[in-house]
């Protein structure tokens, strides 16, 4: 059997608790087995899975998520076409970097 790492630069994006933090050193069949445990919301053996938002203020993760919600397109708002392209220029250069790298 084939084994990976995966190395992250940043911690990784969960979705509301769907995804969660995968071990660095698994192989095919463990990953695809918490694939579908996380598909059907339980494990195999019919036990349920972690909840991610165990222990947390139902009212804050709603005000968190209301506010990301409107966060972005308020910023896209208030910025200027100049500081759009800046932006944007920042991006591809960034970009451009990576898949330098990758060759």
């Amino acid at each position: 059997m084939a084994h990976f790492e995966i190395h992250r630069p940043f911690p990784p994006i969960t979705n509301h608790g769907i995804i969660e933090i995968m071990p660095k050193d698994h192989d095919f069949f463990v990953n695809a087995r918490r694939v579908v445990e996380q598909a059907i919301g339980e494990h195999m053996d019919g036990t349920p899975l972690k909840d991610a938002n165990a222990g947390k203020d139902p009212k804050a993760i709603a005000r968190g998520r209301k506010g990301g919600n409107r966060g972005g397109k308020a910023r896209a708002s208030k910025l200027t076409s100049a500081e759009r392209t800046a932006i944007a220029r920042k991006g591809a250069i960034a970009r451009w970097k990576r898949s330098r790298t990758a060759d």
